[in-house]
């Protein structure tokens, strides 16, 4: 990460947007979150009920700093939204982390901290670290990791998505017969499939087609460095590693996860680091989290 810059003027002029799933799982703490950003700034308060509202709020923030409380998919909408406003001056946000911890471990890992109260004093007095961002060839964003192929427990986004009605009685019934009912037992762990994909860094050919590998990572570096970390498993030799600017893969249809997002499935992607893209709210230095 870079050194920690200051916020500059109006940075106590916050547009807070309360991401729908934060107010469902856990509106305790988003009340406490929304509490002490309003008491430490003069704060506007945005509750979006879909992602055009989402985007709309984003839109219209004037000079007012974005801070999202919500999950790691509402971080990843919020960060999509300002890098696709080509304004790298202003692609700078705060996060307060609310919702399942399984949906929550990107923010953890990028340093934001850890319950509402630290995370909204953050927001008001932290500094701005400027991160790498994976743009790849279709637009997309990785704010930290990304899988070849995609791993298949993966948290599914619920956001602007809540089970009403005659659907929440329902889940209700079932979630009940769940527990009464004895689980069956869990099948073994299947054996490491081999994928036959080819890989490229900075135009280096680092696998090719006949040799089949179980998985590729590709990671960003967590601050303006402009290269990601390429880890290459392949089935029957030792993992290869290497640091690029732009990563291409190839191959038969093949799915990836980016940060806690699904993707393709694609027969080539690309990803390219743009370095020092965007900028993340954290703790200063020192100060406790």
């Amino acid at each position: 990460m870079s050194a920690a810059q200051p916020p500059g003027d109006g940075a106590h002029q916050l547009l807070v947007v309360i991401d729908p799933v934060a107010r469902r799982t856990d509106g305790e703490s988003v009340r406490i979150a929304k509490d002490v950003l309003s008491a430490g700034s003069h704060a506007k308060i945005c509750l979006p009920e879909g992602p055009e509202e989402f985007a709309r709020a984003l839109s219209r923030r004037g000079c007012r700093r974005p801070v999202v409380i919500g999950d790691d998919h509402a971080l990843r909408r919020a960060v999509a939204l300002l890098h696709r406003e080509r304004e790298p001056a202003e692609k700078s946000l705060s996060l307060v982390p609310v919702g399942a911890a399984a949906a929550l471990e990107l923010a953890h890992s990028l340093g934001v901290p850890r319950g509402p109260v630290a995370a909204a004093r953050t927001a008001l007095d932290g500094a701005v670290r400027k991160l790498d961002l994976l743009v790849d060839d279709s637009d997309g964003i990785v704010l930290g990791a990304l899988h070849i192929p995609a791993r298949s427990e993966l948290p599914r986004d619920t956001s602007f998505s809540a089970p009403t009605g005659v659907t929440a009685v329902w889940d209700t019934c079932r979630s009940l017969v769940r527990t009464l009912v004895r689980p069956t037992p869990s099948k073994p762990p299947d054996a490491p499939r081999a994928h036959r994909l080819r890989v490229e860094a900075d135009g280096v050919l680092l696998n090719d087609l006949g040799h089949p590998v179980e998985s590729v990572t590709v990671t960003s570096q967590g601050g303006d460095s402009g290269l990601a970390e390429v880890v290459i498993r392949p089935s029957a030799a030792a993992p290869v590693t290497a640091e690029a600017k732009a990563v291409t893969v190839s191959g038969a249809d093949f799915r990836y996860r980016a940060d806690i997002q699904l993707g393709g499935p694609v027969r080539t992607r690309t990803w390219t680091v743009r370095a020092g893209a965007w900028g993340l709210m954290l703790p200063v230095a020192g100060a406790g989290r």
